[in-house]
């Protein structure tokens, strides 16, 4: 039991031995022409299978693995594509509805405007009615002086002597 455990115990040495003669084998193997060209053939017979059954389902009109697994991968880039286009209209969208509700708001001032705009036309063509009126004369004591000219002389009290 303490050898099992030990860090160069039994177990580790018979791992050690078991790998270490795998290796040998599996590369004898390699090396041995019979073995080499029996897995050379093995492996070109899987092709030549694999080329026949996608020939054999292209004749008959039925997709191949190889063919559903590109469509597959074509038919998630399209949809990543698609998603990015509804996101961009979405955003368009967005932009147009904001710009549409100022138009709204920006109506309504203007209509304020105009209807501010008509009753003050309404007033000042009363206004300018009252004043095509016969002016109204002054006061003399408003009536503006000449400052070039001199002041008129004082006119003298002539008394009437009594007869």
């Amino acid at each position: 039991m303490e050898d099992e455990e030990a860090p160069g115990g039994l177990r580790d040495r018979i791992a050690r031995q078991g790998e270490d003669a795998l290796g040998k084998l599996a590369q004898e193997l390699l090396e041995n022409s019979l073995v080499n060209s029996a897995l050379t053939r093995a492996f070109e017979a899987r092709e030549r299978a694999t080329q026949a059954q996608e020939a054999a389902l292209g004749a008959l009109n039925i997709p191949s693995a190889a063919d559903v697994e590109r469509l597959t991968r074509r038919l998630r880039s399209v949809s990543q594509r698609m998603e990015g286009i509804e996101e961009a209209v979405d955003r368009l969208d967005q932009r147009l509805a904001a710009m549409t509700q100022p138009a709204g708001a920006l109506d309504e001032r203007l209509g304020g405007v105009e209807d501010q705009l008509s009753k003050l036309s309404l007033e000042i063509s009363n206004l300018a009615s009252a004043l095509d009126a016969a002016p109204v004369a002054q006061p003399r004591e408003q009536e503006r002086l000449k400052v070039d000219e001199p002041a008129p002389a004082p006119r003298r009290r002539t008394t009437r002597r009594k007869s």
